[in-house]
């Protein structure tokens, strides 16, 4: 189900809405007040952070892909700043605080109904911390580039060169 076609009534008056066709495509549109709900994206920031000729990776805990290995990242909040939000992720998942040092590469695509509709990826280098596991991460450990374990995500194959 698309997340438009969950949206049943108005937030700004709570009357039923219509499906109609506006600005190229079907919405939800309230007969009452007019309010139009438009879909927007859910949008990540991922960490490529290198050292010694090895990348660091997580494992992750939860579905989908539980028990895969992928970049530190996690979905933006709302007003919050894309590298600061990926640099946040980080530490939370791996004990290393990090410095973003440029973007990467954007990649769009959504790999599953909970996830994101872009992820933002940036290099970035470690600042402090101990390497420690935690938040959605059961492991957080470097590999070498060519004895990676099984990756989780397009996004994580595509800036590791897998794909």
């Amino acid at each position: 189900m698309a997340r438009d076609e969950i949206i049943k009534f108005c937030s700004r008056c709570g009357t039923s809405v219509e499906r109609v066709e506006t600005f190229g495509a079907v919405r939800p549109v309230c007969p009452q007040c007019r309010w139009i709900y438009f879909q927007d994206p859910k949008v990540a920031a991922a960490v490529l952070v290198e050292k010694d000729d090895r990348v660091l990776l997580v494992r992750r805990v939860n579905e989908p892909f539980c028990g895969l290995w992928t970049l530190p990242a996690g979905f933006i909040n709302g007003g919050e700043d894309p590298a600061e939000a990926a640099a946040r992720e980080c530490l939370e998942e791996t004990g290393l605080s990090v410095h973003v040092t440029r973007v990467l590469d954007v990649i769009a695509g959504k790999e599953h109904e909970r996830g994101a509709d872009f992820i933002i990826v940036y290099h970035a280098e470690v600042i402090s911390g101990e390497l420690l596991a935690a938040d959605d991460a059961d492991a957080a450990e470097w590999f070498a580039r060519d004895d990676l374990p099984p990756l989780a995500f397009t996004a994580t194959q595509k800036v590791l060169g897998k794909i």
